[in-house]
């Protein structure tokens, strides 16, 4: 079965292919040749990941998914959540948003945080939300060069390591990601067959 993911990033294509069982091929907006930037303008992560996969079935009329993640920190309200991304400006610099981050948490005691991830998937027309949640804490410097984004400065707990010092067989062990695709991937399988039903509810999984 092919899966049609409504993105452009090689970070989290490559991720999401190792979480995908036997006979799942992933296929990236690159792939369908849909190159341009979609806007995500959503208030909420579920917001953002719906826009995007509509504006990809508008344009292709094919099933595809979208994701949207978030990294919350407890210490500043739930911030950076949707602008996790851009925390630090339109640049999107990894770098630049932990940087910020630490400077925001530098007098703070409170290191809890979580990672989440909200699948929006669509097929004929409906579509089907999932999401996946790790608790975790942010270190107080970065450590390790796997993964993307935050990786480097988070910590799940029931570990040591930051997520950037993990293999990604480790990390899909704990992430998010692979909480909310074990998830999806379920469902691909039964709901999504489910005539009637245009939004199920978020199926929440956490630690």
């Amino acid at each position: 079965m092919k899966l049609l993911f409504a993105s452009h990033n090689a970070h989290k294509a490559k991720e999401i292919q190792s979480l995908l069982p036997n006979g799942f091929e992933l296929k990236t907006l690159n792939d369908v040749g849909l190159l341009e930037d979609i806007p995500e303008t959503g208030q909420t992560l579920q917001e953002n990941a719906s826009i995007k996969n509509h504006y990809v079935w508008q344009k292709l009329g094919l099933p595809c998914f979208a994701d949207d993640t978030g990294l919350e920190v407890e210490a500043l309200n739930g911030e950076p959540g949707v602008y996790s991304a851009r925390f630090a400006g339109l640049q999107k610099d990894g770098n630049d948003n932990m940087k910020l981050l630490l400077e925001k948490l530098k007098d703070s005691d409170n290191r809890k945080a979580r990672f989440r991830t909200v699948i929006s998937y669509i097929i004929n027309g409906k579509e089907f939300l999932f999401e996946g949640i790790i608790e975790g804490r942010i270190a107080t410097e970065p450590s390790g060069t796997q993964g993307f984004g935050y990786d480097p400065l988070f910590i799940p707990d029931g570990s040591t390591k930051t997520f950037a010092e993990m293999d990604l067989t480790e990390k899909n062990t704990y992430s998010h990601r692979a909480r909310a695709f074990a998830r999806f991937i379920e469902s691909l399988k039964s709901v999504i067959s489910y005539s009637g039903c245009v939004f199920i509810p978020l199926l929440v999984e956490t630690v």
